[in-house]
């Protein structure tokens, strides 16, 4: 099953990310190639250290900006190779109530991509999501108790922490000023 969630930044579309055959029918579903990375959600540093090499950079990370809006990319281990081709996976812990439940009943990690057809813009509500998939949407499962808006807010900001010094993908939601003291 593909849901479609909401987060404390965009809404994502998930799957099993220890899944393979869910993460294809994912990828098939927004129109991305192989080469497209998604990142993981996951309840916390016990989860994230099941599924990435948690450096010691990383975990300070953790313990200063998450849960919140920050990806933190690792060495993957634990997940398909639909996932981390290149041995690495983006790391998120959404500060979201619906995610944290997802999680919890999926009983792992959750596929944390935005919720748009490849190459197009990410929407604010969800119908203008679903509107963008067309006949497809009908895959993709959306529980109504969930908000159907989202404020506006910054994506996730992107850094990689497998070495010593924290290196910055995406500038987002986390200035990378806070980050550099880490």
């Amino acid at each position: 099953m593909i849901y479609l969630y909401p987060t404390d930044t965009v809404y994502g579309l998930g799957v099993d990310a220890r899944d393979a055959e869910a993460v294809r029918a994912l990828r098939v579903l927004k129109g991305s190639g192989g080469e497209k990375h998604y990142s993981i959600a996951v309840s916390g540093l016990e989860m994230m250290r099941e599924y990435a090499e948690v450096t010691p950079l990383a975990e300070r990370l953790v313990q200063k900006f998450l849960p919140g809006k920050l990806t933190i990319i690792l060495k993957a281990k634990n997940l398909p190779h639909e996932l981390s081709d290149d041995g690495t996976i983006g790391v998120r812990v959404p500060d979201h109530p619906v995610v944290r439940e997802l999680i919890k009943k999926i009983g792992g990690p959750i596929t944390a991509t935005s919720a748009n057809v490849s190459g197009q813009s990410t929407q604010k509500t969800v119908p203008d999501i679903l509107s963008q998939f067309g006949d497809r949407a009908g895959e993709i499962y959306f529980d109504p108790a969930w908000p159907s808006t989202l404020p506006e807010s910054l994506p996730s900001t992107v850094v990689d922490a497998r070495g010593e010094s924290l290196v910055l993908i995406r500038e987002g939601a986390v200035p990378w000023s806070d980050l550099q003291g880490v």
